[in-house]
């Protein structure tokens, strides 16, 4: 069994990095390619606002940030800008845009700068767009909060039109256009490659998955029936389950709520993962040092104990 690919997760590392260095976490991302890392992740929101914090603040700042757990004030710098930066500065790691909150935005607009992302870094952009949780972004925004689901989906059907043809046309129940010339392409004919992911394997999100994407990202861990299901899903379809990307991670013990976290016990629920079927391991830093400096020999380590396993 070959060793999984490994993602650094550079979103929400502000125990680790001032949030207006955002240098910093271009530099982190040329360690983690050096270091042997298979790519690196951002995330985003666009604006936050008051029940951001809901559940209550996490016990630890260096935690993952959920739905209702984070502080409005939490930096969120823009994703794509963000992965640009990083696409200048690296050759081979992939860059994953992992939860692009499309509703947000135009699909004619968004699917623009995906296949600019996705030339700059010569077909290494990951895409994985997300409805989201937090409903004050979406009404700051002006975008109706209950229809997210359906507007995500005609951003998928759009996006596929528009980087295979030109001039493209689509209608849909939210968005229409007709001889639409989006120039230039994606790096591939087909787009980005595409993860979808959620908190549930759920109707909507099988269907997605199937039609579209190319990579199972979930958040937290699905049951084995959800694996089960998902399974049967991309057979019927005539997809070949072994073909799909199983993105999994790795999670913290912190010895209190003031410090990160030792890196080797965190690690050894790879394998566990791995025979479930997970190709992919996401990593965040700050979860496990709070020098800047010790994120490069932190990745070498990470790559070393996991080609031991």
């Amino acid at each position: 069994m070959p060793a999984p690919r490994l993602i650094l997760v550079l979103s929400e590392n502000w125990t680790l990095t001032d949030p207006h260095d955002l240098p910093a976490l271009v530099r982190m991302a040329v360690e983690a390619e050096d270091a042997g890392f298979d790519g690196v992740m951002v995330s985003e929101h666009i604006v936050l606002g008051p029940g951001a914090d809901a559940n209550g603040l996490m016990a630890n700042p260096r935690e993952y940030a959920l739905p209702g757990n984070q502080d409005p004030a939490t930096p969120w710098p823009n994703s794509l800008l963000l992965l640009a930066a990083i696409a200048a500065r690296t050759s081979r790691v992939r860059l994953i845009a992992a939860g692009v909150i499309a509703p947000l935005r135009h699909p004619l607009a968004l699917a623009q700068q995906l296949a600019t992302l996705d030339l700059l870094a010569e077909g290494r952009l990951v895409a994985q767009p997300i409805v989201s949780w937090h409903r004050p972004e979406y009404a700051a925004l002006g975008v109706p909060f209950e229809r997210r689901g359906r507007l995500l989906d005609e951003h998928l059907a759009a996006w596929e039109v528009l980087w295979r043809d030109t001039p493209a046309s689509f209608a849909g129940e939210h968005y229409r256009f007709t001889d639409a010339y989006l120039v230039p392409k994606p790096y591939r004919p087909s787009g980005p490659r595409l993860w979808v992911g959620g908190s549930s394997v759920h109707d909507a999100l099988l269907r997605r998955l199937v039609r579209y994407g190319h990579g199972f990202h979930p958040l937290g861990q699905p049951t084995d029936a959800e694996l089960t299901r998902l399974r049967t899903e991309l057979l019927a379809a005539g997809r070949d389950p072994e073909a799909l990307e199983m993105v999994g991670g790795i999670r913290p013990t912190f010895p209190d709520a003031h410090r990160p976290a030792p890196i080797a016990p965190a690690l050894e629920t790879i394998p566990e993962q791995m025979a479930r079927g997970f190709t992919t391991i996401c990593v965040k830093p700050s979860q496990y040092t709070d020098d800047p400096a010790g994120v490069g020999p932190l990745c070498r380590e990470i790559v070393r104990r996991v080609a031991g396993m």
